[in-house]
């Protein structure tokens, strides 16, 4: 089993993005930023995640839940102080802590994998993740010695002009020896221009001491990026999209346009699906084999069965069975159940409700509260009373009901199977098995009226 513990860092307000929310909890992705980099850390074998909280405390523990420790940086006095507060959580440990901070979403758990493994395989005391930066202008640079330990981190603004043609940076992520990081974080001070502590100082510190300290180089920097503004925010957005659709096309998805296609992080697509443009398939969504998506569909949290096809959609929180037709414009809100075959034409609204096997939705209506049978034919223009000012009412419609144009059924009200209701219809009783229902006032002309207008 792993020996492997994180501590994230996860305390700071995050200034530059300009927002009353925590840093940490913007998404990217579908995701908060702090839940990418919990995932990663899961992923790469860790057996126990700790956050360090501090502005938006609650916040943060809300909507990490029971995934993480927490503890609290009562004041933001640096990244050593931060890791100190977690020294009564890990008293026992022994083996390897590893701090990352939670405004980097891009990390991968193979990658915290690798940086742990090779911190194990180095027999380090503490080891560094780098990235080997396109433009390395204002990072800390590593500076490694012949036998590719680390000698020293060099500040951009106090290195020398050779040390600033290295491109390998520091990241800000590390693995410690439990015991020789604490040990070694009660001689750090805070005798610098911020007053701050440092963890970087650890580093300093152990290597004084003749302690090995390593490097891991990520095969992308990207990896590494933190996020510190909204822009930042975007890029990383974009990164993350563009993953997702590679991911998906290498495992035999068609996105017939990756730019204007966007799909969260945990979303599943089956094979030979098509993807149009102007797509979003958001957070608990999972699409099916065989399926054509779009354009212009937002899906969130749907669960959709093989052979769908749609266009012009906002459907979230329903469910969506095989060889279902959905037409343009079409709206289907939480608890919606469509079952197998199920065709649903233009401009139609379905909510908290159970279309039965191979009924028909033609257009222009709305379906809500309703339990409906199979082969079902609704009239367009039909509507479900279901709201009486101060209630909900269920309609039920039986097994190959007819139901025609225009018609209001008031609920609570049954239309039984096999029954049929003319078109125009306001039905407010049950509709008898086999029968037609007309409830509707007959036709009277008045001969003797005229237009006055003119008069």
């Amino acid at each position: 089993m792993s020996d492997l513990v994180t501590v994230i860092l996860a305390a700071g307000k995050g200034t530059r993005m300009k927002s009353k929310l925590p840093k940490v909890l913007h998404k990217a992705g579908g995701k908060t930023m702090l839940q990418h980099v919990i995932d990663a850390a899961k992923a790469a074998g860790a057996k126990r995640n700790i956050v360090v909280t501090g502005f938006g405390g609650e916040m943060v523990r809300e909507a990490i839940g029971t995934q993480a420790e927490f503890v609290t940086q009562t004041e933001q006095l640096g990244t050593g102080h931060a890791v100190l507060q977690t020294k009564g959580l890990l008293k026992d440990e022994t083996g390897t802590v590893m701090v990352l901070c939670g405004d980097t979403p891009l990390l991968t758990g193979a990658l915290l994998k690798k940086l742990y493994d090779e911190h194990v395989a180095a027999a380090a005391k503490a080891t560094v993740l780098t990235a080997i930066m396109p433009d390395a202008t204002g990072y800390g640079r590593i500076i490694r010695s012949a036998d590719g330990s680390v000698e020293k981190i060099v500040e951009h603004k106090d290195a020398t002009e050779e040390e600033r043609k290295v491109r390998e940076v520091n990241s800000g992520i590390y693995c410690f020896a439990a015991k020789d990081l604490f040990e070694a974080l009660s001689h750090v001070t805070n005798d610098n221009a911020q007053g701050e502590y440092y963890l970087p100082d650890v580093l300093e510190i152990l290597k004084k001491k003749g302690e090995k300290i390593w490097a891991v180089a990520a095969d992308d920097y990207e990896d590494t990026l933190g996020i510190n503004s909204r822009l930042q925010l975007a890029g990383a957005e974009k990164i993350l999209r563009r993953r997702k659709n590679e991911e998906l096309m290498s495992e035999g998805v068609t996105i017939m346009d990756p730019a204007t296609t966007y799909i969260d992080d945990d979303v599943k697509v089956g094979r030979d699906t098509i993807i149009y443009p102007m797509t979003w398939l958001e957070h608990g969504t999972v699409i099916g084999e065989e399926c054509e998506i779009g354009p212009n569909v937002r899906f969130q949290d749907v669960k959709c069965g093989n052979r769908v096809t749609g266009q012009f959609i906002y459907a979230h929180e329903c469910q969506i069975d095989d060889d279902v037709k959905l037409g343009q414009f079409v709206h289907l809100r939480p608890n919606t159940h469509l079952f197998e075959g199920v065709k649903i034409d233009n401009f139609i609204e379905v909510k908290n409700s159970n279309i039965g096997k191979g009924s028909k939705l033609p257009h222009l209506s709305y379906i809500g509260d309703c339990d409906m049978g199979e082969n079902v034919n609704m009239g367009c223009g039909t509507i479900t009373v279901n709201y009486d000012g101060k209630k909900k009412h269920r309609t039920k419609i039986g097994n190959n009901a007819f139901v025609g144009c225009n018609s209001n059924l008031v609920a609570p009200v049954t239309i039984e199977d096999d029954a049929y209701i003319a078109a125009g219809s306001t039905i407010t009783k049950t509709a008898p098995k086999g029968k037609l229902s007309i409830a509707r006032a007959r036709q009277t002309v008045i001969e003797s009226w005229h237009d006055k207008r003119d008069e």
